[in-house]
């Protein structure tokens, strides 16, 4: 029965989102506006090339040559939810035509706030996820990203470990009802990531992927995408720490992980977080442009 309910919930969001159901291509539109076969597409973050829930974001993402943008649901601080631009209507509008006018898609919404602010304790998480969830449901976005962040690290605080499945499973309700999926990143190694998956047992909760977790800890990038595999990561943060350049990092071997996405027969957004040039760090277009330049060069062919 579990296995019946994936099955319907994945197909059900499929044809929500507008998606091929064939295993192996996404539809990304391209700048002018023809749809392009590809199975990886490259986004950015509104917050990361410092246009946080600026309608310029978009704009600045076709400069940069990305296919999407990753948009925050904006700052937290003592609020009981997010400081959310796109609960307006009018300002929303204005992003959605933007998007489409310069045939960019809005790939996820990211609950950053929960970086510094801990999931375990909050008390209007409940909230949080619901405006979040109905913001994605006003501008058709399918993936929702919850960093567990330094308060809900559970390596270093394993016993709160109880108390996130809980709210995980609030969560992945509220999200299986809409229609979408909410991508969680931890701490933990990736054997960890799916009994924390088994236990929560929701299909609407899964892993939104980041490069530098693995490669800072240690641990092997490969071998922990392999253990997770295809059905538990709905998207990936395709970066890793700044310093250089994705072209120039020694550690993060492009074009096997390439690989390794295909034999999983994985698809989706490669989403570009940090890699930027120690020297130029505040250098939007270049830092991002080259990042994005290289990750199609490997990834769209």
């Amino acid at each position: 029965m579990e296995n019946l309910n994936r099955r319907r919930f994945f197909k059900n969001l499929a044809l929500l989102a507008g998606m091929s159901l064939l295993p192996d291509v996404t539809n990304a539109t391209t700048a002018n506006g023809l749809v392009s076969r590809q199975r990886y597409k490259i986004a950015v973050i509104d917050l990361m090339i410092l246009k946080r829930q600026k309608l310029s974001a978009i704009a600045l993402t076709q400069e940069i040559g990305a296919d999407g943008l990753e948009l925050d649901m904006g700052g937290l601080g003592n609020r009981d939810t997010f400081d959310n631009k796109l609960a307006d209507p009018v300002i929303r509008k204005e992003f959605l035509d933007k998007a489409k006018a310069l045939h960019i898609e809005i790939c996820s919404l990211a609950m950053t706030g929960f970086y510094a602010q801990s999931f375990a304790t909050r008390p209007t998480y409940q909230q949080m996820i619901g405006d979040c969830i109905a913001t994605m449901k006003a501008m058709n976005v399918k993936v929702a990203f919850l960093p567990l962040g330094v308060s809900g690290d559970l390596v270093k605080n394993p016993e709160l470990r109880p108390a996130i499945v809980e709210r995980l499973k609030v969560a992945g309700e509220m999200a299986r009802k809409a229609g979408v999926i909410i991508g969680i990143e931890t701490a933990l190694p990736a054997a960890d990531e799916v009994r924390l998956l088994k236990d929560v047992g929701s299909p609407a909760v899964q892993i939104y992927f980041n490069f530098s977790n693995p490669l800072k800890q240690g641990r092997d990038l490969i071998s922990e995408l392999r253990i997770l595999g295809r059905k538990n990561i709905c998207q990936i943060h395709c970066t890793d720490e700044d310093g250089v350049w994705l072209q120039d990092n020694t550690r993060l071997d492009m074009h096997k992980i390439k690989t390794v996405l295909d034999e999983m027969r994985w698809k989706g957004w490669l989403v570009i977080e940090r890699s930027r040039d120690a020297k130029n760090p505040k250098s939007v277009k270049e830092n991002f442009g080259a990042n994005t330049k290289f990750l199609k060069s490997v990834f769209q062919q």
